[in-house]
């Protein structure tokens, strides 16, 4: 009996300690610690992610996401496209996506909407688009507009046909299909071609889709429409792309003209994570993952690489939010 109560005694005092190393602090004892441990040990992660905003920035996002599900499939991504405002109302809002897809930086009104709810959030620069003006294949009679003559498309007397933007284009209507106003695109055609505070026609197809858009596009003679160069890019075969003459004459949507900042329509691509969210390992990984990948696809995807400097500038400020 004597040795039945030792050999229970040992073996509830191993049980105690067993027990009290299962319940070390994070990032002692095990490979369970601080966001990013898991990941760094080579351990898969599990969660999900939920994102929105730019339906110019999703592709790219989409892209890094397959090649972060090859090698974390227990992390699940959600990419909605209610645009970049859209994307916003959600992060700084009803704060229910951990980052929000961005093709301008944030508003002041926005950063308002984010203290008010006591959101932190991280702005991490990914690339460069070149915004880029479209029209159907059969639309033979422009390659190239002015702002003026963009301002009399776009602007809020828009005109009716082609003949009223320059002499000798002939008579035929112009329908627009364009982002709607929770598009960042919108808002970057806006302030580069309109005056301060004046707003664009009402009268045109309206969608946050841009596959939408180029829909409309290809379908209709006469068309006129405008989104990111990844989607003229992918239907470059069914429409053409129009030139831009911001004073100095012509210069082709291109990534080079981007890079190099000739194109006048060209602007800075973005992703914005919630602090809170970068304290989820899953999360975390997913943007150093991000910032370590968007270089190697960006370019293929159809927008411009950030620079040494800019990616730089983003691994040190995701680095310390997650400090």
């Amino acid at each position: 009996m004597r040795f039945n109560k030792l050999f229970l005694g040992l073996v509830l005092a191993l049980s105690l300690i067993a027990t009290a190393c299962g319940n070390a602090p994070d990032g002692e004892g095990d490979a369970t610690g601080g966001a990013g441990d898991e990941a760094a040990d080579g351990a898969e992660l599990a969660g999900s992610i939920d994102i929105d905003g730019s339906s110019t920035v999703a592709p790219l996002t989409e892209a890094i996401y397959e090649e972060y599900n090859a090698e974390q499939p227990g992390v699940e991504i959600n990419i909605g496209v209610s645009g970049t405002g859209g994307g916003f109302e959600r992060f700084c809002g009803t704060g229910d996506i951990q980052i929000s897809n961005a093709s301008r930086p944030i508003k002041d009104d926005e950063r308002e909407a984010c203290a008010a709810k006591g959101i932190e959030f991280t702005e991490v620069r990914v690339g460069t688009d070149a915004l880029t003006m479209v029209t159907s294949a059969d639309t033979d009679w422009v390659d190239c507009l002015t702002t003026d003559e963009i301002v009399k498309i776009w602007g809020p007397d828009g005109v009716a046909t082609w003949d009223q933007v320059r002499d000798g284009f002939p008579a035929e209507p112009i329908q627009v299909f364009a982002p709607g106003a929770d598009s960042g695109t919108y808002d970057f055609m806006n302030e580069t071609v309109l005056e301060k505070d004046v707003q664009p026609r009402q009268d045109y197809n309206a969608n946050e889709d841009d596959n939408v858009i180029a829909q409309g596009v290809q379908g209709t003679k006469g068309s006129w429409g405008f989104f990111g160069f990844a989607y003229y890019q992918e239907n470059a075969d069914s429409m053409r792309a129009i030139a831009y003459d911001a004073g100095d004459g012509c210069v082709e949507p291109s990534a080079a003209t981007a890079q190099d900042d000739t194109y006048k329509l060209s602007r800075p691509l973005f992703i914005y994570v919630r602090n809170d969210a970068l304290a989820e390992p899953h999360v975390a990984d997913f943007v150093r993952f991000y910032l370590d990948t968007v270089n190697d696809v960006i370019e293929e995807v159809g927008y411009v690489p950030a620079t040494d400097e800019e990616l730089k500038a983003a691994r040190e400020a995701v680095e310390g939010a997650t400090a």
